[in-house]
């Protein structure tokens, strides 16, 4: 009987030790990413994120990808207004969730709407694209991060320079080249929303050649960029 007993507890001792093992592997895992997650954090506040994992992927898709970041002061301020407009009017008065939206998004019985820029700026330059539940817990995770540890004016930074406007085509700099062959310092306010107004579905719509569904969202925008610019609403990314 002692004899039985002793083999079954070396019988259990491996096991036991493989699942502390798993489980120590498993706490440094989490302690090298959070620990990334906020060296990345500090150092996107004056540097430009490096390749996504989203433009990683078309880059390999298509060959090439166009894409060039600019500061904030080389982005027309009607442009900042117009994306924030279009995607998330209460930008400068939420700490990365819009909950007015989320209700709304709720009680309409879609998710349509209720993403605000912080959001998205985590989903294109920590996360990856696609609708799944871990996704979604992550982004909900890191958004009140990067509200805490970025400015307003950085965030938007750096969606307007992530943000996909074509096929291959990212950020608002080379947005404005291939669609109107100007720079993102010289956008119109006409031009500004139609880009804005393709954000939604980049790879469907064309701020060159809109359709009169898009022209109407555009003149939409651009009565929003006005509002929030008259209503304090632009005040956090603004000079």
């Amino acid at each position: 009987m002692a004899r039985g007993r002793r083999a079954k507890k070396k019988g259990k001792r491996p096991a036991q030790a493989l699942r502390r093992a798993f489980w120590r592997w498993l706490w440094r895992a989490a302690l090298v990413i959070v620990g990334a997650l906020g060296l990345s954090l500090l150092a996107y506040r004056w540097v430009d994120p490096p390749v996504t994992i989203y433009t990683w992927q078309e880059g390999r898709r298509l060959g090439m990808i166009a894409q060039k970041p600019v500061p904030m002061a080389r982005i027309a301020p009607v442009m900042a207004r117009a994306a924030v407009a279009a995607e998330d009017a209460n930008f400068c008065q939420h700490w990365g969730f819009d909950m007015a939206a989320i209700r709304v998004a709720i009680a309409e019985g879609s998710g349509r709407g209720a993403s605000t820029i912080s959001q998205q700026v985590v989903k294109n330059v920590w996360l990856w694209h696609g609708r799944s539940w871990a996704r979604k817990a992550l982004e909900a995770a890191i958004t009140p991060l990067v509200e805490a540890a970025l400015p307003k004016r950085r965030i938007l930074e750096i969606y307007l320079n992530q943000a996909e406007f074509d096929e291959g085509v990212f950020g608002v700099e080379a947005a404005a080249w291939h669609y109107f062959g100007v720079t993102a310092a010289e956008l119109s306010a006409v031009q500004a929303a139609r880009l804005a107004a393709v954000l939604p579905d980049p790879k469907g719509r064309s701020a060159a050649r809109p359709s009169a569904a898009l022209r109407e969202r555009a003149a939409a925008i651009m009565d929003g960029a006005a509002t929030i610019a008259r209503d304090g609403r632009a005040a956090c990314f603004e000079d």
